[in-house]
């Protein structure tokens, strides 16, 4: 058995979303108040989310964007929450069995652990992106991971997170973390413990931090 986390990827990086350029970002009128750093550049969260400032309306679909947005939550007086970006890489093979979507006893341990991990967010959007290595086809593979996007938003559901707060995404064997010339070879137990960082979960939080 797998440990919880996978030993080369896990890690919990707390990120200021808005620190590139947050002492001049300034809501854009014409494209729907979406906020921009110094260089006029729409700034977005660590899965690619827009921020949008709260003040004006819902931004429309666009190329950059799509449709998916962040809305940070409303300035307080003292003290004022920072908006935080906190993602981790959980290991498929911890969180289900082989070429399955159905969460084992230790998936759930290691989701129970990042709840644990949030408990200083306020969570505004929660993103499970799942992801799978290279056997099996194209179609296939995307059907697995998307699968097991879902199976985590259930269990966080199951945690009492809303579920208009949790997004997910398969992204199938398109987003590999082994590269070109590692793994070779047919299918063989060698090879699947070679792969097994491209299958995996990668779960993003963004927020704001409890100040205690």
């Amino acid at each position: 058995m797998k440990t919880i986390f996978t030993r080369k990827h896990v890690g919990t990086a707390v990120m200021c979303a808005l620190a590139m350029g947050a002492a001049t970002a300034q809501p854009n009128p014409e494209n729907n108040a979406l906020v921009l750093d110094q260089r006029s550049g729409v700034v977005k969260s660590g899965f690619g989310l827009c921020w949008h400032s709260g003040t004006g309306p819902a931004p429309a679909s666009t190329a950059e964007c799509g449709s998916n947005y962040v809305v940070p939550p409303m300035a307080r007086s003292e003290p004022s929450p920072k908006p935080v970006a906190q993602r981790v890489t959980l290991d498929a093979d911890t969180l289900f069995d082989f070429n399955k979507a159905d969460l084992r006893p230790a998936g759930r341990a290691a989701l129970d652990d990042f709840v644990g991990k949030t408990k200083d967010i306020t969570p505004e959007v929660i993103t499970a992106v799942g992801h799978a290595d290279r056997f099996g086809s194209e179609s296939y593979n995307m059907a697995l991971s998307e699968q097991r996007a879902a199976a985590v938003k259930t269990y966080l559901m199951s945690k009492g997170i809303e579920s208009n707060r949790i997004s997910t995404e398969g992204r199938g064997e398109t987003q590999p973390v082994t590269k070109a010339g590692d793994c070779l070879g047919a299918r063989s137990t060698a090879v699947t413990e070679c792969l097994q960082g491209d299958r995996r979960v990668d779960i993003e939080v963004v927020g704001s931090r409890i100040v205690r």
